[in-house]
C-alpha cells in the first residue's frame, strides 16, 4: 500500500468518473446514476450531495493543482450559492429538481454543516472571500436556529421551526438528537476553524468534544451511542461500526487542528479505544472487510463502500498514533485490497454501494444517488496520499 496507488484511483478512476456528471445545463452534477451507468439527468439533485461534490473537487484541487480541478469546484460552488442557499430564510435546502429549482425546502443541521465544510474547502483552494463569508451565514444559522442549550437538534421546515426527524433516523427510531449529525457538525466547524482561526469557531468545537466525551461516547463499551431523545437517552441497542471508525479519525482531527496538548491527550486515548474495539469486534476475517453494524446483538454482515472507505483510514491513523500496533497498518491494507477486489466497479472506477452477505454486488443500487458521492472514497484517497507520502 503506497500513495502512488491512491493517487492513481483518484486521478484516473473517480475524478473522470465525477467529471461526466457536471450539468452543464441548468448548473451543478446530476443527482442520479443506475447501476447500469446510466445518466438520469430528470432526477433530483441532492444538496449532500452537491456541498460533498464541492468539498471533493475543492481538495482535490487544493492536493493536486490541477486548475482544471478548480474549474469544476467552482461550477459546485456556483451551484450552492445560486440555488442550494435559501435567499429568504437562510441555509440551504434539502434537495432540488433537476433545473435547479427547489424540490425539498426543508433545512436539517446534518446538511448545513456540509454546506460550511464545502465552503471552508472552497475558500481555501479559490480564496475566494464570498465562500467564507456564506460558510459563517450558515455557521450563524446553526447555532441561532438548530439547537437549544445542551447540544444541536436535526430537522427543521423551511422557515426553521421544528420538524420530525426521519432523514437522519433509522432501524425504526425517531431521533431528536443523533452522533452522525454531532461528528458532521464538528467536521465542518474544524474545517472552517482550519481554514480561518476564529475564536468563536474554536469555543463550540470545544463545546462539541464535550459532548461527545460525556453524551455519545461510552466508556464502559468503548464505543458511541447513535441515537437519543433530547436529553441524550439512548433509543436503541445499535453499534454503528463504520461510523465509530469514522470517529476514531476525525476526533482526532479535530484536536490536531485545536492543538491544545491536554485535549489531544484524552482525544487521542478515545480515538484508540474506538478502533481497538472496532478492530476486535467488526472486522470479517473471512474477506478482511468490516461489517455494517450490531443491533440487539445481531450482527449485519453487508459490506457497506463508505464504511470499508472509513477503516482503511481510521486504522491507519490508529497505526501512525500507535506504531508499535502493526495490525492496525496491515487491517488498512487487507481493507484496500478487498475494496480493490470487491468494491470499485472496473467498467466506471466509481464504487459499489454494497456487497451482500453471500460476497454478491447488490445490483439494485445506484452508483449516484443523493447519499452516494465522492466524499467518503475520495477523502480516503487523499488522506491515505498525504499520509504515506
Amino acid at each position: 500500500m503506497n500513495a502512488s496507488e491512491f493517487k492513481n484511483h483518484l486521478t484516473n478512476q473517480l475524478i473522470p468518473f465525477w467529471n461526466n456528471l457536471k450539468d452543464n445545463k441548468y448548473g451543478g452534477y446530476y443527482g442520479y446514476v443506475d447501476h447500469d451507468l446510466k445518466i438520469h439527468p430528470e432526477k433530483e439533485k441532492g444538496v449532500i450531495l452537491n456541498n460533498r461534490i464541492l468539498w471533493f473537487y475543492s481538495n482535490a484541487y487544493t492536493l493536486l493543482k490541477d486548475s482544471t480541478l478548480l474549474d469544476y469546484a467552482e461550477h459546485a460552488y456556483k451551484f450552492l450559492t445560486g440555488q442550494c442557499i435559501d435567499s429568504q430564510y437562510g441555509g440551504v435546502y434539502w434537495s432540488l429538481n433537476y433545473d435547479g429549482t427547489p424540490l425539498d425546502d426543508s433545512k436539517h443541521t446534518y446538511n448545513q454543516a456540509f454546506a460550511i465544510y464545502a465552503l471552508s474547502s472552497y475558500y481555501e483552494a479559490s480564496g475566494d472571500k464570498k465562500s467564507i463569508e456564506a460558510a459563517y451565514d450558515i455557521f450563524n444559522i446553526i447555532e441561532t436556529k438548530c439547537r437549544d442549550k445542551d447540544g444541536y437538534l436535526e430537522a427543521f421546515d423551511r422557515e426553521f421551526n421544528p420538524a420530525s426527524n426521519e432523514k437522519l433516523s433509522e432501524n425504526g427510531v425517531m431521533a431528536e438528537r443523533t452522533m452522525n449529525t454531532l461528528l458532521h457538525v464538528m467536521e465542518a466547524y474544524t474545517e472552517l476553524y482550519r481554514v480561518d482561526k476564529k475564536d468563536e469557531v474554536k469555543k463550540h468545537l470545544l463545546e462539541i468534544l464535550s459532548i461527545f466525551k460525556s453524551k455519545i461516547y461510552d466508556a464502559d463499551k468503548k464505543m458511541d451511542k447513535v441515537f437519543f431523545d433530547i436529553d441524550y437517552n439512548s433509543i436503541i441497542d445499535l453499534h454503528s461500526y463504520g461510523h465509530d471508525i469514522e470517529t476514531s479519525w476525525l476526533l482526532y482531527r479535530t484536536a490536531e487542528i485545536l492543538d491544545d496538548p491536554d485535549i489531544t491527550r484524552e482525544i487521542k486515548a478515545i480515538s484508540l479505544n474506538l478502533a481497538k474495539t472496532i478492530s476486535d469486534i467488526a472486522v470479517d476475517t473471512s474477506v478482511y472487510a468490516l461489517n455494517n453494524e450490531c443491533e440487539n446483538s445481531k450482527v449485519d454482515t453487508q459490506k457497506i463502500w463508505w464504511v470499508q472507505a472509513e477503516s482503511v483510514i481510521g486504522f491507519y491513523n490508529a497505526y501512525q498514533l500507535q506504531p508499535e500496533q502493526e495490525n492496525y497498518k496491515l487491517l488498512s491494507e487487507k481493507i484496500w485490497k478487498y475494496i480493490n477486489t470487491h468494491i470499485i466497479d472496473s467498467r466506471s472506477g466509481e464504487w459499489f454501494e454494497s456487497i451482500r452477505p453471500d460476497g454478491t454486488v447488490n445490483e439494485t443500487q445506484a452508483m449516484v444517488q443523493p447519499w452516494k458521492c465522492p466524499y467518503h472514497n475520495g477523502r480516503m484517497c487523499m488522506e491515505m496520499i498525504k499520509r504515506l507520502s
